[in-house]
């Protein structure tokens, strides 16, 4: 059995912190873009995806900042957001981090290629 990796993408987004974490944090938001729909009860999210549901933890959140959804299924695996801000030019990066195998890694970061694709549209960015 191979073990999953960290992966980490990193992309510009033309938008403001607190309206893009907007988009990273509630069901809402994340229908817009990253799931057909999301339900939430308590800390957990549940995803559906073309019938298929996948549900996950809210297990760190700063507002503004982070949020990291850790998967029931897989307790081992998160996928996290972290909005970054730079000081100077006040340029918003957005830090993806998922898991995968090696040989979905190419997949996985389509996948997120597309997803974000997707959110900047939403955002206008």
């Amino acid at each position: 059995m191979s073990r999953k990796k960290k992966i980490q993408l990193e992309y510009i987004i033309n938008c403001s912190p607190k309206v893009l974490f907007n988009r990273l944090s509630t069901p809402s938001g994340l229908a817009e873009w990253f799931a057909d729909d999301v339900r939430m009860e308590g800390k957990v999210f549940t995803f559906i995806w073309k019938g298929s549901e996948e549900a996950a933890e809210l297990s760190l959140y700063k507002e503004n900042k982070l949020v990291r959804f850790t998967w029931k299924e897989d307790e081992h695996t998160y996928f996290e957001f972290r909005i970054l801000q730079d000081e100077l030019t006040g340029d918003v990066a957005l830090l993806v981090t998922d898991f995968g195998e090696d040989v979905e890694k190419e997949e996985i970061i389509t996948l997120w290629n597309n997803h974000i694709s997707l959110l900047r549209h939403v955002l206008g960015s």
